[in-house]
């Protein structure tokens, strides 16, 4: 694993990393965490040890990340995913980062996604295109969600015709409050989306 300052489209960011073997994971912390959050949850040691390779980048729209300049235009940061992440990669997304993840989604090839209460999902420039997406997609929130609405991720789920993983009592980070269940959630959707090397693109 790797953990060092990258220049991306004119920009310096953190990115922590795994050459591994396979479709890559893009993970994209959400507007008040850094990439650290996937550590501090087991997540990057468990892909390391199963040889997934994955990028967790301190993104520009992170308010604490380690990126610099810092911008909060979507279009700029999807320059940046599609900078670092290859063919139809795999994003887990939370928060601001599963808005990001849905908006590079309707645009370019993803095998899969999990998104962890995204924000903003039911934008109807995004919601037109949903359709057209063929990704395996997985959608995690806690029901002590107080910035996303449970109404909201089963409209969501609805569009990708998936059932949301609730996880009972638990805050608009999830992840933080189950930490090993995110982790078994992410694998399992990797395996889906990824299984024989088929294209879902």
């Amino acid at each position: 694993m790797k953990d060092e300052t990258v220049d991306i489209r004119n920009y310096q960011c953190r990115m922590i990393s795994n050459k591994g073997k396979g479709s890559p994971i893009i993970l994209l912390h959400g507007y008040m965490f850094t990439s650290d959050v996937w550590n501090e949850i087991g997540l990057l040691r468990v892909l390391e040890q199963r040889n997934i390779p994955f990028k967790a980048v301190d993104m520009p729209y992170g308010k604490i990340s380690e990126s610099s300049p810092r911008t909060s235009s979507a279009e700029k940061n999807l320059s940046i995913i599609s900078s670092i992440a290859g063919k139809e990669p795999v994003i887990v997304g939370a928060s601001l980062g599963g808005y990001i993840a849905l908006k590079y989604s309707v645009t370019y090839p993803v095998r899969g996604l999990v998104l962890a209460a995204p924000v903003m999902s039911m934008q109807e420039d995004l919601v037109k295109h949903y359709p057209n997406l063929h990704a395996k997609v997985s959608i995690v929130y806690g029901d002590g969600d107080n910035i996303v609405s449970a109404s909201e991720m089963k409209k969501l789920s609805r569009q990708f015709n998936t059932e949301p993983n609730v996880y009972k009592n638990a805050s608009h980070p999830a992840y933080l409050d189950y930490p090993e269940r995110f982790v078994e959630d992410v694998l399992a959707l990797y395996a889906a989306a990824t299984e024989n090397g088929a294209s879902h693109g």
